[in-house]
């Protein structure tokens, strides 16, 4: 499932920006559809999960998935499903699943 075609939604950094947010923003389209790739396989295999319960079984840290998921949100390839569990911080973090699965 390749979801690059997705990650058309605009520029990813303003024009006051410097140089090297604009090049790392060309580069997004780079690896955004492999890590949107990495979290959907991790909740079809795992079942709904926080942010750090996908960390913790992916290459992925939780700020590479936490920009991912909210891109999932938008494009409905994933939604939160309501509930909350303690973060390894001790804050509470929204649980994930892929859109349209139960649980």
């Amino acid at each position: 499932m390749n979801q690059l075609a997705l990650l058309d939604d605009g520029p990813r950094a303003r024009q006051s920006d410097s140089w090297t947010s604009h090049a790392a923003a060309q580069r997004v389209a780079e690896f955004a559809g492999s890590h949107i790739d990495v979290i959907l396989a991790c909740l079809v295999r795992h079942g709904p999960q926080t942010i750090d319960e996908i960390a913790k079984r992916t290459p992925l840290n939780s700020v590479q998935i936490a920009r991912r998921l909210s891109e999932c949100d938008r494009r409905g390839l994933a939604e939160p499903t309501g509930l909350c569990r303690l973060s390894a911080s001790g804050r509470p973090e929204r649980v994930w699943r892929v859109r349209g699965a139960q649980g």
